[in-house]
């Protein structure tokens, strides 16, 4: 009897967590419009894919699976003596030319696609060379930018976009430094915050952008979002005046501390806010696979809380990126160019937030960083949009409530790594137009809804309800009442309901 009591008991605890109910508030202030999301083209640091274009053609475009928009690519000093480039033999000044067939594809698909420095030409440096300084080969000489090559580093910005342009490629921004504050023994270059705001004041009236389709300027990218690099040049109204989108990385610092600091400032006065690398996690030795997907899932989610408005990773194809290596030692399924599970979970937000604007929530649950439970929501045309993450092992009920009246709803559910368990789409009933939806939380899941509103009951909402024994009242299609109804119109009884109905005159 005892141990069918203990049983009885832990049966019921279960049921009790099981019917947890959680709340999501949808309110009615926005914040930011979403750009897009992204990935780096290259398979290593500085490695772009060349002629191998089957990473672009798997991620990039509305009707892929992934539905990325945003490409970013190195904008190569060419420094001398590396084998990667030099055996090839590309005979463009800068090598520029290895990503130039996925951009292509990436701009024929509606794609943005921008540039970034990880050095100038070496001869504009103090040390004399692409490379940071940070080695013993170069005696630890550190590289930066001579003063009296600022006049040249906008012109060599024309000289890749004149290049790129000829090739067919209209590119649609360019980044002032990849990671300025990091002195690395590979290709980079080092701005204090003051150095930045000194080149781009002084001279970034330079960047020719009559002539290359309005390309716009995105500040140096910080390693780990130092709001400093991007606060100096919102703070000057004529540095200002030249930067169209702050940008940073996420090394270090999670979305809602710098990156949440410096976009801030960036929306008040009305720039974008990207975050233009990080990897996460590798999917070694570390959380179990599917785990690790829902960090980066977390990671997207806290991004969007934060201000961006673009969201580029760092390599398309690594093992644990989006496309297969086809290294055998690591994690089941690497294929060679086939997607992996972090594609699908990035399709959650690339395929559905892209375009739309972020709207503010209550939520009663914590939803800060490392919270197991995570939400945002978004608007797009006549679609409510609600990213929901469950990280607990213990599944819930989630009930979303509305500013409007929604007639319908799907569910994007992935629930782990399996392909049969990513990106599944389920529909959600909806009987009559509703101000709330209550569905299943899963445990280890990430969700994405879509609410369609339902404007003519919306409409007819906002008029003044008739009092419980009144008589019915007609509307046009519009939400507008009608004194002498006729023809195709809606109904709304004493009680509230409301119908579609046909008055002949």
């Amino acid at each position: 009897m005892k141990k069918i009591s203990t049983i009885l008991l832990a049966m019921l605890a279960a049921a009790s967590v099981h019917a947890t109910t959680h709340i999501v508030q949808l309110m009615s202030t926005r914040y930011q419009t979403v750009t897009g999301f992204g990935a780096a083209c290259c398979d290593g640091a500085m490695c772009p894919y060349g002629n191998d274009t089957q990473p672009v053609r798997l991620l990039y475009g509305p009707t892929s699976k992934i539905g990325l928009n945003i490409m970013r690519m190195e904008i190569s000093p060419n420094f001398k003596g590396d084998i990667s480039y030099s055996d090839i033999g590309w005979d463009t000044p800068y090598d520029w030319h290895g990503s130039l067939p996925s951009a292509k594809i990436v701009k024929q698909r509606g794609g943005i696609v921008f540039g970034t420095p990880w050095s100038p030409p070496g001869d504009y440096k103090t040390n004399g060379t692409a490379q940071g300084g940070n080695s013993d080969a170069q005696g630890k000489q550190r590289g930066a930018l001579r003063e009296d090559c600022y006049s040249k580093f906008f012109p060599w910005f024309n000289t890749f976009l004149a290049y790129m342009k000829s090739n067919g490629v209209n590119v649609d921004a360019v980044s002032v430094q990849n990671e300025p504050d990091w002195w690395v023994d590979y290709s980079g270059c080092l701005y204090t915050p003051q150095q930045q705001l000194n080149l781009v004041k002084n001279y970034a009236k330079d960047l020719d952008r009559s002539k290359y389709n309005g390309v716009r300027l995105i500040s140096a990218e910080p390693l780990g979002f130092d709001p400093q690099y991007s606060n100096m040049l919102l703070n000057d109204p004529v540095a200002r005046e030249q930067i169209d989108i702050i940008a940073g990385h996420l090394y270090g610092h999670p979305p809602l501390g710098n990156m949440k600091a410096a976009a801030e400032l960036a929306a008040k006065y009305g720039k974008e806010v990207w975050m233009t690398e990080h990897s996460v996690t590798d999917n070694i030795d570390h959380l179990p696979y599917w785990s690790e997907q829902l960090v980066f899932a977390r990671e997207l989610n806290e991004c969007m809380l934060a201000g961006c408005t673009g969201y580029i990773y760092w390599y398309m194809r690594a093992h644990w990126a989006f496309i297969g290596t086809g290294e055998a030692k690591y994690n089941p399924g690497n294929t060679k160019n086939t997607l992996l599970p972090r594609a699908y979970v990035m399709s959650h937000f690339s395929k559905y937030v892209t375009g739309s604007t972020r709207i503010n929530t209550r939520a009663s649950f914590k939803t800060e960083t490392d919270s197991p439970l995570e939400t945002s929501a978004y608007i797009k045309g006549d679609s409510l949009i609600v990213i929901a993450i469950n990280s607990t092992a213990t599944e819930h009920k989630l009930k979303v409530k509305f500013p409007e009246y929604v007639k319908s709803a799907m569910r994007l559910l992935s629930t782990g790594n399996e392909k049969a368990n990513l990106c599944q789409t389920e529909d959600i009933p909806v009987e009559q137009p509703v101000k709330e939806v209550t569905t299943t939380f899963p445990a280890n899941s990430l969700s994405t809804f879509v609410f369609m509103i339902d404007r003519e009951y919306t409409a007819i909402d906002e008029v003044t309800a008739p009092t419980a024994n009144g008589p019915k009242t007609y509307y046009d299609l519009q939400g507008r009442r009608l004194s002498h109804p006729h023809g195709l119109c809606i109904e709304r009884s004493a009680d509230g309901k409301a119908v579609k109905v046909f008055i002949k005159n």
